[in-house]
């Protein structure tokens, strides 16, 4: 019996309609101020654009205000420190998002840290993320924040759980990690030096592939009746692929994420649920540190 597909657009689109709501209240009680997201985009790259290009135009169709910056990707890397500086300072700004990756000229790590953690809606910085491994509240990573979404939305009972997390970067394995520990599961996190991923795998009741190889979890890793979760965008010769064999792998599972559909659109939705929240936090006259 094939696993039942978790649908990341249906459940990102009640997202975007509870976020949709909640800016029209936000904004009644704020003299018609709306959340405002700053989004900052460093070169040319088309998939970044892309990026980019969406999620201002989902933050508009949920009653946001975008504000949008590019600067060329020879730039003075201090401008674009500069302009972070300006749009920390900026009242109408409740989010600052930059686009990464970034040129290679830039010091990536030295603009998240300048990124204000009030309105750090990429959930990325060191008080971001020290909030979150503290089980506080604060501003998370939207992937992983979604990933979380996805398995409420599925029923998925976490208390007691084992998750495996293959995969342990800042964006998604690391703070997912987190998260999942809050919800009472028991987690492990996989990476290149793991020994005996397959086995490991074999364990989880939920298992997350966040690596960025093609196909790399197969049946064979899956436990039966697991529920499979799918962060991989990988391009190939045949399409869009994810981390996960999906065909084969949903003949085992007994939920599992489609790729493209599945967390990437939960992605975008989170990123909106964070400004609005920073933009409720500044509002009611607390901070996020």
């Amino acid at each position: 019996m094939s696993a039942e597909v978790i649908d990341g657009k249906s459940v990102a689109a009640g997202v975007r309609a509870r976020v949709a709501a909640d800016v029209e209240r936000f904004a009644a009680a704020n003299g018609g101020r709306v959340p405002g997201l700053a989004t900052v985009l460093v070169g040319d790259d088309p998939a970044s654009h892309v990026y980019v290009a969406n999620k201002r135009k989902m933050c508009e169709e949920v009653g946001m205000r975008s504000i949008h910056h590019e600067l060329p990707a020879a730039g003075d890397p201090d401008e674009l420190l500069d302009l972070v500086d300006e749009l920390n300072g900026d009242e109408d700004v409740d989010g600052i998002l930059v686009q990464l990756p970034l040129p290679d000229h830039h010091d990536q790590d030295a603009v998240i840290r300048r990124i204000a953690a009030e309105k750090d809606v990429d959930g990325l910085t060191a008080t971001s993320a020290g909030l979150l491994a503290q089980g506080r509240p604060g501003l998370v990573p939207c992937t992983p924040q979604g990933i979380m979404e996805l398995l409420r939305a599925a029923g998925v009972e976490l208390e007691g759980a084992e998750a495996v997390i293959v995969g342990r970067s800042i964006l998604v394995g690391r703070p997912l990690a987190s998260l999942l520990v809050n919800a009472n599961a028991t987690v492990t996190v996989c990476h290149s030096r793991t020994r005996n991923l397959a086995g490991i795998c074999q364990r989880g009741d939920v298992l997350v592939a966040a690596v960025g190889s093609p196909r790399l979890i197969g049946a064979d890793m899956v436990k039966p009746g697991a529920v499979v979760i799918d962060v991989g965008t990988n391009r190939t010769e045949e399409g869009l692929v994810g981390d996960v064999d999906f065909e084969t792998v949903r003949e085992v599972a007994g939920a599992i994420t489609p790729v493209p559909g599945g967390v990437g659109p939960m992605t975008i939705a989170m990123l909106l649920a964070n400004t609005l929240r920073a933009a409720e936090i500044r509002f009611s006259g607390r901070t996020a540190v």
